[in-house]
């Protein structure tokens, strides 16, 4: 499942910056998935913690999802991902292969495909707070 292999590499990369930043006992770990993402966050966050190593024992996982943002460029408009406007087949589509949304989607004021995507995609670790090694 793409929440697992995405849970595995969220572990991973927590694990580098823990040794990295000399964290000894991590306490919380916030991450942030892209509304275009469209993970099933249940099954992300269960994956996350069997996937939780003894050194990230007492920490904890805030998952937040950031809105996905888009931005005309033709006319300069602003607007949100239309999630509930789309069919499944169209959400899945966009889910594997988030370019594809230039297909799919269009500016609401100018009728434009020509657009950036400019927040709520992909999935990143937002802050891991915990105690230091030497404090």
């Amino acid at each position: 499942m793409h929440e697992w292999a995405l849970a595995e590499s969220v572990i991973k990369t927590v694990l580098r910056i823990v040794d990295e930043k000399g964290i000894r006992k991590v306490t919380e770990i916030k991450i942030k998935i892209g509304e275009m993402q469209q993970l099933e966050y249940e099954v992300f966050r269960e994956a996350l913690v069997q996937l939780k190593p003894v050194e990230l024992k007492d920490a904890e996982f805030i998952i937040e999802v950031a809105e996905t943002e888009f931005k005309c460029r033709t006319c300069g408009l602003k607007w949100l991902f239309p999630k509930k406007e789309l069919g499944e087949d169209v959400l899945e589509a966009i889910h594997f292969l988030p370019e594809v949304s230039h297909a799919y989607l269009r500016c609401p004021r100018c009728g434009s495909p020509d657009f950036e995507i400019t927040g709520g995609r992909g999935v990143w670790i937002e802050s891991i707070s915990g105690v230091e090694k030497n404090g």
